[in-house]
Parts: structure tokens; C-alpha cells; sequence
């Protein structure tokens, strides 16, 4: 069976759609949803007839499952699943009735319920153990330098939210520097697309000095699910939920680095990481701890499959 993924362009949101249709066992295909410019200014659940807003979406016959993500994702997929006669699941909070959909995927921080809605502590993601190995293989002679433990340090950036310029990068790498020294650790630094130049120049210049790479590639040459694999200690920073959720799917310790800003949401996702004992706060004096892999996504993408009958 094919699921059809349907969402906004963000590479978030294209990972959780692909991890639990993955996890489902479902081949999956992606169909971005294209707004026209005008309708970009409001949000999509107040739009009169909202297919008329964006680009057509086709859909193949083979299809399945509609799977539809965030606020917009979730009025367009609804509307291609209701003219096509297909299931349909919705992954985050669709900020409208959960029954107009088969099922909805929601995490912990989302606060929502209902007999259709699944829990996740996580952002569902396609990380899985055979690809962690795979990485391992091809990445940890590139990524580690000798025998000593390897930090891997995962940098997103401003989103409204929170702030992650100059300032917070001075900050986060004297933080970087002591930690890696009190620990006798070597690290490494890879900033997302959305982590303002100005803070990886800061990046550049401060870590490198001291032995710690700073890695931009893209691509096959993308470093991070080979850093994911290699670590024996993540740091990512408190604006990403995906890349928090996938970092927890690992073995390795997880740390938060706190940044300028308020999300009362993420604020909730990682006091549930906390209490399960996976994450904990940024400080140069925390030293590693034993953990499991946490990852929900499995279990979700069983029970929805079990549900709708797939």
C-alpha cells in the first residue's frame, strides 16, 4: 500500500510523515502543499474552499492512505482524502475537530485527546536502528579524530520563537569549550539550514581552534545522522523538536541548550524528555549519564495501522 504525504515544504514535517508511514511499513510519496500568495497571509482552516488555494495535488491510484501534517497539511489533505474516499491521519495538532479525521497523531506537548488520537512523546522521524548502523560505518572515521568520546552538537536556529544569533553562538561555544575540556571529550558542530550565518562564522571562528569541526555539508555528504550514530553525547538546541526527538531515538545522552525565547509547547515536549530521564539542561559541568533510546514512533505507527485496518 502507498500513503500519500501531504504538508507544508519543511523537512520537519516531511520527516515525520515519512518516519511513521516507514514504520508503518507503507512505500510513501511526498505532495507539497503550494499556497497561493494572496491566501498566505491567513490561516488555511478560514479559507473558503480550500482547494481552490493552492497548487492541485494529484494523487496515484495505487494510493491508500492520505497522511497530512500541521494546521495547512491538515485542511488539504482532509479535502484530497474526502475527494479520493481515503483514510486519512493527521500528525500535530490540526487546531480544528479531531473527528474530521480517522485518526490523529499528536505529542505529549500538543494537549490534546479523543478517542481517535494517538500520544507520541516524540516528533515521529524516520531514524531506526539499521540506518544509526549503517552511518556508523560510513561516518566515524571521518567524524572522530582518536579514542576519546565524541560530543555532537545539532544547531537550528531563530523560528519566532526563540532567538540564535551572534550573541547566543559566543555563548554556546564558551559553554562548548568547557565542556568538551572538563570531560576529555572531542566534538563536532553541524548548524541547520536556518541558523543564521553571522552565528556559524561565530561557530567558525571559536570552536575550530580548539580541535572542534564545524561541518555544512549537504546532501550525501550530510553529516548528521553519521553524527546521530558516532556520538556517545548529543547537544541540540531547544527551537527544534524534531531534531530533539531523533537525537532521544539514539543511545547516547541528550542535552538542551537553552536559548532567548518562550514556547510554552517545546517548554512541556522536554519536560516530558526530562522526567523520563532521556534529556536534560546545558551545563558545562554535567557530565554523562545512562540512558535508553526513546522512541514512540513504532509503537504509533503499529496501533495505526491495527486501527484502520492497513
Amino acid at each position: 500500500m502507498k500513503a500519500i504525504i501531504i504538508a507544508e515544504d519543511f523537512a520537519g514535517m516531511r520527516a515525520q510523515g515519512a518516519g511513521l508511514a516507514e514504520k508503518a511499513g507503507l512505500e510513501w510519496d511526498f505532495r507539497p502543499v503550494c499556497i497561493q500568495p494572496f491566501w498566505s497571509r491567513f490561516p488555511a482552516r478560514y479559507w473558503p474552499s480550500p482547494m481552490r488555494r493552492v497548487d492541485p495535488i494529484r494523487i496515484p491510484e495505487d494510493t491508500g492512505l492520505i497522511i497530512c501534517i500541521g494546521g495547512t497539511g491538515g485542511v488539504i489533505g482532509r479535502a484530497v482524502a474526502r475527494r479520493e474516499g481515503l483514510p486519512v491521519v493527521q500528525i500535530q495538532n490540526p487546531r480544528m475537530p479531531v473527528s474530521k479525521f480517522d485518526l490523529v497523531i499528536a505529542n505529549t506537548h500538543d494537549g490534546i485527546s479523543g478517542p481517535n488520537v494517538l500520544i507520541s512523546r516524540n516528533a515521529l522521524h524516520p531514524v531506526t536502528p539499521q540506518k544509526l548502523a549503517v552511518a556508523r560505518t560510513e561516518w566515524e572515521e571521518r567524524l572522530k579524530q582518536d579514542a576519546r568520546p565524541l560530543l555532537s552538537i545539532l544547531v537550528g536556529g531563530a523560528n519566532g520563537r526563540f532567538s540564535l544569533g551572534p550573541v547566543e553562538a559566543e555563548r554556546m561555544a564558551d559553554g562548548i569549550i568547557t565542556f568538551t575540556k572538563r570531560n576529555a571529550m572531542q566534538a563536532v558542530l553541524t548548524p541547520s539550514r536556518r541558523t543564521d550565518p553571522a552565528a556559524v562564522a561565530i561557530f567558525l571562528e571559536r570552536l575550530e581552534p580548539h580541535g572542534i569541526a564545524v561541518l555544512t555539508g549537504s546532501g550525501d555528504d550530510n553529516p548528521y545522522m553519521g553524527m546521530l550514530a558516532c556520538a556517545d553525547m548529543i547537544a541540540v538546541t531547544t527551537d527544534s523538536v524534531s531534531m530533539i526527538s531523533e537525537a532521544v531515538a539514539t543511545s547516547a545522552p541528550v542535552l538542551v541548550f537553552p536559548l532567548p525565547g518562550r514556547s510554552s509547547r517545546i517548554s512541556r515536549f522536554v519536560k516530558t524528555l526530562e522526567d523520563a530521564g532521556r534529556v536534560k539542561w546545558f551545563d558545562p559541568t554535567q557530565v554523562p549519564w545512562d540512558v535508553m533510546p526513546l522512541d514512540d514512533t513504532p509503537l504509533v505507527a503499529r496501533e495505526m495501522r491495527r486501527r484502520l485496518k492497513l
